[in-house]
């Protein structure tokens, strides 16, 4: 349990920064200090910039050097690793006791799906890599299970959260480590992470924002929300530039009294006027608390699809529907809300605009999406949430996932693409 809270909230940043983001974190940094923490809000970050390998903790403040803020160093931490992160969070409770919680994950993303990283490393390093129990890439070499790397590994295994790449992590016979090599934190070890947070803490975090890619989808947010209340993510990837945490930390400490969902939306309000006109960003404020909703309205839509996917012209429709539907720079994720506009539109089978048209009602705002919004004429049907459909071939990650488990979606998909190959 907590200590007696004595500020109304505790701004936490957890900054992945020992990869390619490293200048862009001084930059956030920076405008943190703009604002720094008041007599009612904390401002703490953890920031790994990647310089000597060296880890601080800081408690901002407005005025003084970064220098005089630092109240830790760590040396050199595995950022990928849960219990880095978790540290972090639990230390940032202890210490800096608040009535509310909001923890920022900095870093890149990649949406639920993490299985091209390690097919990169596989071709790179000619192993078989294993993913929770599942082979993910084969090699010529023996399989090696990452937990089992992460078990052996040494201080100077470097990893970065939502890394986007992972390069000579691996030597056989004799295993060795390269100072450079990057690993990164999963959806499933981030659940672990908000639960193990929660018991800790008594009840859900406030808010988890994810300053990072294309984090706003179905299958991450069903898998937090057993330890998160409300969230804040892109669908579409960010630019380097990220959050304007100038403008949101003036926001929260103007108005302390914020409740999760009014700073949650004010995030989205912020990060959208920081941008031009033709950026091409995306960001939304979820209420988790309503994502069974979602869940359900999408099991629901995706009995339908497998019910009438006997019908040739009904998969067409479904064609037509996902080849026009607003996509991201990962292809493979869509909007939900457009692809059941679209689909609605196009198919003549009375079951099918019905469970589509709940699908649109359960994300409606001020729904499940407490905000959304975009900018850009190329994310122009971007309503705040996306989900898995590829066009290639589906991952064998995707059913380790919890939304994979408790729905049908993957079932549709896996027939969707046996009908299309006849």
């Amino acid at each position: 349990m907590a200590a007696k809270a004595t500020k109304k909230w505790t701004f936490m940043v957890y900054m992945a920064g020992d990869n390619s983001l490293a200048s862009a974190g001084t930059a956030d940094l920076a405008e943190m200090k703009k604002v720094g923490s008041t007599d009612e809000v904390n401002v703490v970050v953890q920031f790994d910039n990647g310089i000597g390998h060296k880890t601080n903790r800081y408690f901002l403040t407005k005025g003084k050097s970064l220098t005089n803020d630092k109240v830790a160093s760590l040396g050199s931490t595995d950022t990928g690793d849960p219990k880095i992160l978790q540290g972090f969070i639990e230390w940032g409770i202890t210490k800096y006791p608040a009535e509310r919680y909001m923890v920022v994950i900095w870093n890149h993303g990649n949406g639920w799906d993490d299985e091209d990283l390690y097919r990169k490393a596989a071709r790179t390093m000619e192993v078989e890599i294993r993913r929770r129990g599942v082979t993910v890439e084969r090699g010529r070499n023996n399989p090696v299970a990452i937990d089992h790397l992460r078990k052996i590994s040494t201080g100077h295994f470097h990893r970065a959260l939502f890394g986007t790449t992972i390069q000579q992590a691996i030597r056989l016979r004799g295993i060795a480590y390269d100072d450079n090599a990057r690993d990164f934190l999963d959806n499933i070890e981030l659940k672990n992470v908000v639960c193990a947070v929660k018991k800790k803490l008594g009840r859900k975090l406030d808010v988890l924002g994810m300053d990072a890619c294309m984090m706003s989808m179905a299958e991450v947010l069903y898998q937090l929300q057993d330890g998160v209340m409300t969230t804040v993510a892109s669908e579409e990837t960010e630019p380097g530039d990220g959050w304007p945490y100038d403008s949101v930390l003036s926001a929260l400490t103007s108005n302390p009294d914020m409740t999760p969902a009014e700073l949650a939306t004010n995030v989205v309000q912020k990060y959208l006027v920081s941008y031009g006109a033709t950026s091409g960003v995306t960001q939304a404020a979820c209420d988790l608390g309503k994502v069974k909703s979602i869940a359900t309205a999408i099991d629901d839509l995706a009995k339908v699809l497998l019910a009438n996917i006997s019908s040739s012209a009904f998969v067409t429709a479904i064609l037509q529907a996902r080849t026009q539907v607003q996509s991201y720079d990962t292809v493979d994720y869509i909007d939900i809300y457009d692809f059941c506009e679209l689909l609605a539109a196009k198919a003549t089978l009375p079951a099918v605009p019905s469970a589509c048209n709940k699908v649109i009602t359960a994300l409606h705002i001020p729904g499940f999406i407490l905000q959304s919004g975009y900018k850009g004429a190329s994310m122009q049907h971007s309503h705040g949430l996306s989900i898995y459909f590829p066009l290639g071939a589906i991952s064998s990650l995707y059913a380790t996932l919890d939304f994979t488990k408790h729905t049908e979606w993957e079932n549709f998909l896996k027939q969707y693409k046996e009908k299309l190959a006849r």
